[in-house]
């Protein structure tokens, strides 16, 4: 099977920027993530529709759509990046022409609701995409130099990231030991789940899943696991790979709970392969951008991740 790997971004080229799920609360905020990536030396290209609202979302499904064709179409853009996550990338999967995405593969940056579309993209046309920093939040404010340097290392340069540096260069602790090599599949639980049973939902065999979460209370994250358990999802996958978990927590003390450490012990201690846990990805400060689709290798013994190839070309 053949993966496309996008072209490395270089100063100077124009980026598009979309809101295929949700659309910011602040204006300005859009405005400050623009200003940032033009300050770097890069133009701006947004979509048409980037401004739309239609209740908690970014416009209508066919004004969202409309902007993604754009801009896979527009052979002047050459990377695309979300606005934001939030919610209802999903609703769009069916409506996607995925031979434009397949003729005019791009950088594609995004994560949280954005998995949908880069597991919808990596299954139907082999797109390696890039979960990492979106204009808003990250791009905006706090956006970290060590989130900022891995971010802009991993999408304008075609060599090998080889083993992620962390902060601290620490080691990540596991749940179960051992190494597995795959391909890197996954993104955010909720949305990944959701996904189970469509057209959409990537092939699991052999490969690295990745998971992280945000505002979901334990029981919900039991649940969610639990649909990944017996759908067999466990038993396809070499290794798996948590993030972070944000304010995954019961708030009420007087409710009875589990915590999050428990649900992961329950699914994971008995299966023979490597996870790792708390890696730094997801809905925080500090986090790496994992290229979506490309060859991994998971080292839970000695608590690290090397990825094992260029991620563009």
């Amino acid at each position: 099977m053949n993966y496309i790997k996008p072209k490395k971004l270089q100063k100077g080229d124009v980026i598009g920027i979309i809101s295929p799920a949700s659309s910011p609360e602040d204006s300005n905020l859009v405005n400050n993530g623009i200003r940032y990536i033009e300050q770097l030396g890069y133009r701006v290209e947004l979509g048409k529709n980037i401004n739309k609202n239609r209740g908690y979302l970014a416009g209508t499904d066919e004004e969202r759509i409309e902007d993604i064709h754009q801009m896979f179409r527009d052979k002047n853009v050459k990377a695309i990046f979300c606005l934001r996550g939030g919610y209802g990338a999903f609703r769009l999967l069916d409506k996607i022409n995925y031979n434009l995405i397949k003729k005019n593969p791009k950088i594609f940056v995004g994560f949280s609701e954005i998995t949908s579309l880069q597991m919808a993209f990596l299954h139907k046309v082999n797109l390696i995409t890039f979960a990492g920093p979106m204009v808003v939040p990250n791009f905006a404010k706090d956006f970290s130099n060590y989130t900022e340097e891995n971010f802009w290392s991993i999408i304008t340069s075609n060599k090998k990231p080889g083993k992620l540096s962390l902060p601290g260069s620490e080691k990540f602790p596991n749940i179960n030991t051992g190494i597995a090599n795959g391909r890197l599949v996954g993104g955010n639980l909720a949305v990944f789940v959701s996904l189970i049973g469509t057209e959409f939902f990537p092939d699991l065999k052999d490969k690295i899943l990745l998971l992280e979460d945000i505002g979901e209370y334990p029981y919900k994250i039991d649940r969610m696991m639990n649909q990944l358990r017996l759908n067999r999802v466990f038993k396809k996958v070499k290794g798996i790979i948590l993030g972070r978990f944000v304010d995954c927590i019961e708030h009420d003390p007087n409710k009875k709970t589990l915590t999050l450490g428990e649900i992961m012990e329950d699914y994971f201690k008995d299966i023979n392969i490597p996870v790792i846990y708390t890696f730094p990805h997801g809905h925080i400060k500090d986090f790496l951008t994992l290229p979506i689709g490309v060859k991994t290798k998971l080292n839970a013994s000695r608590g690290f991740v090397e990825i094992l190839e260029s991620c563009v070309t």
